[in-house]
């Protein structure tokens, strides 16, 4: 329809064909259409002189359908008259999007005037084209060292944070944003999916500090709001990331927080419309539903989308059905625990469960490759150990394997680093390091050049 080329909203709803709302359950609303609008297309009434947007998620029979309400369902009564715009969830776009904050459909949070469209787009437009060349660009150096030694990241991969509560997964996210735009000169988009009210103001002033925020954009769906607006707003995100990767043909880095909540959205939503829930209480659509997220974060021949996501892990179950789901779409995969946090190991990220599928000799080269696989083996040999020195203390190891331990212990402090938007609350100044220099440091430590220097100085540095 041409009604979807515009913005749904500028055309008088008495253009549109129109029903009745016949019950209330909360968020869903049952409605009586003469001609039944398709699925997923934006309905629209007007309620004490606002206008609610609802979506199409079932036709129950020839004359009724099932909706889910975007807004809160206060006011929305019996014999109320509903307009099907003719088109899906359509947001505004434009280049002066960057440095806003906004909700799913485009309207500002910020306090400031919405941002003049140049166009409209379809939150659920189909993803673009594979693009097969899209790794040729290398390796996307973040300046954290652990990061770029162990988990590389690539232009137009798909990097995942896995952890529980607590334990630095949106500093990280708001590290990586803050790289892309001072390293690479690119820009970010950011989907706060279920966000706190508190949250989500703390993070908007605290990119403000970072000076971060010109080159951002921020998406937020907000914990307080429908289970509707959770699950669309990743989709709204990405919809603006795809506008600017085409148009400025940059690299754009798409940041989500928390996907988990995106997939407990639609266990909502499945619920409420009657499902059947699946295994461990899931929506039966689990699996779909993440695929149809994780295949638009694509690039293009013009622009490479990188995507980092924030998943959180229930009860810190890796096995967890969501978690596994979302683990087949990642092409780096970084695990955050609670034991390393516990000992003041920041960023907390277990080296020997994350992973990446670029740590491969042929993609890195044999430097880095063959860097990284010590680092990893000093690392793991230590672990192995730990229950003995533990016990018995590290004097009743061969010496060889005394070795081994200190140097591992003196790269897992290494690996520690100051990040830029914490040094406010932590007192430290941020560091960026470059991946040449943390492949020398990691040699030197491993040859025996810092053998007699204590594994203390080697805490939240930067390059040695």
């Amino acid at each position: 329809m041409d009604i979807a080329a515009k913005q749904i909203g500028s055309t008088p709803l008495a253009k549109y064909p129109s029903g009745r709302i016949v019950e209330v359950h909360g968020p869903v609303v049952k409605i009586n259409f003469q001609i039944l609008p398709t699925l997923h297309h934006a309905l629209k009434c007007k309620v004490n002189g606002d206008t609610y947007i609802l979506e199409v998620y079932q036709h129950l029979d020839h004359k009724h359908i099932q909706a889910i309400t975007l807004h809160r369902a206060t006011g929305l009564c019996r014999g109320l008259e509903v307009f099907d715009t003719g088109a899906p969830i359509h947001v505004p776009v434009s280049k002066q999007c960057l440095g806003r904050l906004i909700n799913l459909f485009g309207k500002p949070l910020d306090g400031q005037a919405e941002f003049p469209a140049t166009a409209y787009r379809n939150i659920l437009e189909k993803p673009a084209p594979l693009y097969v060349s899209k790794l040729n660009k290398g390796i996307l150096e973040t300046g954290i060292k652990v990061i770029d030694l162990l988990c590389p990241f690539v232009y137009g991969g798909k990097i995942g944070l896995f952890g529980g509560a607590g334990l630095g997964k949106t500093v990280l996210l708001m590290e990586f944003m803050r790289s892309i735009i001072h390293l690479h000169q690119g820009v970010s988009v950011f989907a706060g999916v279920g966000e706190r009210i508190r949250e989500g103001h703390e993070l908007w002033k605290e990119m403000q500090a970072a000076e971060v925020m010109e080159n951002t954009l921020m998406v937020l769906g907000q914990m307080d709001e429908s289970p509707g607006v959770r699950f669309r707003v990743g989709l709204a995100a990405i919809t603006y990331a795809e506008y600017l990767r085409d148009t400025l043909k940059k690299d754009v880095l798409f940041l989500m927080d928390n996907v988990y909540r995106f997939v407990q959205a639609g266990n909502e939503v499945s619920g409420l419309l009657g499902r059947m829930p699946a295994a461990v209480g899931y929506q039966p659509t689990l699996t779909t539903e993440i695929a149809e997220l994780e295949d638009r974060i694509t690039s293009t021949a013009e622009g490479t989308t990188t995507s980092v996501q924030a998943v959180y892990v229930p009860a810190d179950d890796i096995t967890d059905p969501a978690v596994s789901g979302i683990l087949s779409h990642l092409d780096t995969t970084i695990i955050l625990t609670r034991t390393l946090a516990g000992k003041g190991i920041y960023p907390a990220i277990d080296v020997l469960q994350s992973k990446s599928k670029f740590m491969d000799q042929h993609f890195l080269g044999k430097n880095h490759y063959s860097i990284a696989y010590a680092v990893r083996e000093h690392i793991a040999r230590y672990h192995e150990l730990e229950d003995i020195i533990a016990m018995l203390g590290i004097e009743e190891l061969s010496p060889q394997d005394q070795q081994i331990v200190e140097r591992a212990r003196k790269l897992q402090h290494y690996l520690t680093q100051p990040f830029f938007v914490t040094a406010l609350h932590s007192g430290i100044k941020g560091v960026s390091v470059p991946l040449e220099k943390t492949l020398h440091d990691c040699k030197e430590i491993l040859s025996g050049t810092y053998d007699k220097t204590n594994e203390a100085e080697f805490y939240m540095k930067g390059g040695l």
